[in-house]
């Protein structure tokens, strides 16, 4: 059980939600499912989802956990009918699958800092930017255009995607990462023109810093002290300190909530304690 930010009754919608094994759309599928959503969980680590669709059963709510691999066009189409056979058609459909790759990241933020033998800027893999890329992108776009054909049907809905930070200023180590997340807001624009004409919505939030299980060594030391790149996050966010995944909830329900927000469409929120807005003087 999560505190609800705001209380937005879902009731009757179903909710898609990729990427619902990891910290912020898992957060995102107990908040739908506990506003009345009938919740599909989607994820390539089945185990994961499983246990969450398990939990939120048992304390009354409607969830269903689905292995989906976002790139395969394929299975994609036999986890969507099997949504629509369990739940019924998609009404919302948040894209939260995505992520980088140490074959995409350079050792230093500086090229002129690089050390003999570390990872440069020149020692970037093709294949490790092109799995960025296909994942954050192509594992938008795929989803969208198996689920966003029951929106078409019912001429309403709502398409969610997840971009970042990234997307407004690139940060220095992670130029696929960056710039695929860049494409996410660019494509959620798209989008939003696209459909405009079939009663489909298209938004997306940018999350700030998160501290999660992946990401703890890059931002604190053994003894639990900011290493120096948390300092230079945190010394460059107004309100300094990091975002708590719950904090995405209210900008979630929001922005795909049809009454509250039946005018907005193409927009990119940011949710991330000032970081967005600071230049840094």
């Amino acid at each position: 059980m999560i505190q609800l930010p705001i209380n937005i009754d879902y009731s009757g919608k179903v909710v898609v939600v990729t990427g619902a094994g990891g910290v912020i759309c898992s957060t995102m599928v107990r908040a739908f499912a506990q506003s009345g959503a009938k919740v599909a969980a989607l994820d390539l680590n089945e185990e994961s989802v499983k246990k969450l669709a398990d939990e939120l059963t048992a304390e009354g709510y409607i969830c269903k956990g689905y292995k989906a691999n976002v790139l395969d066009p394929e299975a994609l189409e036999e986890v969507h009918q099997a949504v629509v056979n369990d739940l019924g058609k998609c009404d919302i459909l948040v894209n939260g699958a995505g992520g980088n790759n140490p074959r995409a990241t350079t050792d230093n933020e500086y090229h002129h800092e690089a050390k003999e033998g570390g990872k440069s800027f020149f020692d970037l893999q093709a294949d490790g930017v092109d799995f960025v890329f296909k994942l954050n992108f192509q594992g938008t776009l795929l989803p969208t255009q198996v689920f966003a054909k029951d929106m078409v049907e019912k001429n309403a809905g709502c398409i969610l995607n997840i971009s970042s930070m990234n997307a407004y200023t690139p940060l220095t180590k992670i130029p696929a990462y960056s710039a695929a997340k860049a494409g996410i807001s660019n494509f959620t624009q798209w989008l939003a023109t696209h459909f405009a004409g079939t009663g489909i919505r298209c938004n997306a939030i940018a999350p700030g810093f998160l501290v999660s299980n992946q990401n703890y060594k890059l931002l604190f030391n053994d003894d639990g002290t900011p290493t120096a790149r948390s300092a230079k996050i945190l010394n460059g966010t107004p309100m300094g300190r990091y975002v708590d995944a719950s904090e995405l909830l209210g900008g979630t329900l929001f922005l795909c909530d049809d009454r509250s927000a039946s005018a907005i469409t193409g927009v990119v929120l940011p949710i991330d304690c000032g970081f967005a807005a600071y230049s840094g003087v």
